[in-house]
């Protein structure tokens, strides 16, 4: 599900580059090369102590991951640009916080789900069923298939329009667990860290999402 689009537009320079422990500033902190044997932990614990290559590695590693989730989310490359800008601003105040319980990538996801839910309380935000080609005036998606003819073409756009309309209705909850799923395509396991609930409960919730996705869809014929 990867768009290929290299992210490198996050504006470094306006991160503080001087975070000693416990969030203060001002000269270098020496501190020894490894914190621990854990390597997300020891990224974590680097940043902590005003490493500026550990944050500049956590993004290398995660931004076009959280760029893709914000991209379904928000509707727009503009919009995902600048969910994805405050999103690792969000991971660079609190990426000291980090334990090393579950892994840096599930951590992160956590981070961007709970920005995205803020972002959807105060304003209604579209998944996109492909992270790619977002048509603004239509709110669907724009499909490049080479093999296909005009009328194939039409008829594919037509049916991820829809999809992404009758995704937007489904609840929220159940919402989320389908777009980690199916679109992500992550591990239950990963988005049972994720989301803070039991395998079984988000299997149920992927289940009842399918089954609104589909209820709605029917409904729409």
């Amino acid at each position: 599900m990867d768009t290929g689009q290299a992210v490198e537009w996050f504006p470094m320079e306006a991160l503080s580059r001087s975070k000693g422990p416990g969030g203060a500033s001002g000269a270098a902190v020496e501190t020894p090369a490894s914190y621990s044997s854990n390597p997300d932990l020891d990224l974590a614990q680097r940043h902590e102590y005003g490493d500026p290559e550990a944050f500049d590695e956590v993004y290398r590693r995660y931004c076009d991951m959280i760029y893709n989730l914000a991209l379904r989310m928000g509707g727009s490359a503009e919009r995902a640009e600048d969910m994805t800008q405050e999103i690792f601003v969000r991971v660079f105040r609190h990426l000291g916080r980090f334990n090393g319980r579950s892994t840096l990538k599930t951590w992160i996801y956590r981070v961007a789900l709970n920005h995205c839910r803020s972002r959807w309380s105060r304003r209604r935000w579209f998944f996109l069923p492909i992270a790619e080609g977002f048509d603004e005036e239509t709110g669907g998606v724009q499909l490049i298939d080479e093999g296909r003819g005009p009328e194939e073409q039409a008829l594919a756009q037509d049916a991820h329009r829809r999809v992404t309309r009758a995704l937007a209705k489904v609840k929220p909850v159940f919402r989320e667990a389908v777009v980690l799923r199916d679109l992500e395509e992550l591990s239950y396991e990963d988005i049972s860290e994720i989301l803070g609930v039991r395998i079984g409960t988000v299997r149920s919730r992927i289940a009842r999402g399918r089954d609104q996705l589909r209820q709605i869809l029917e409904a729409e014929v």
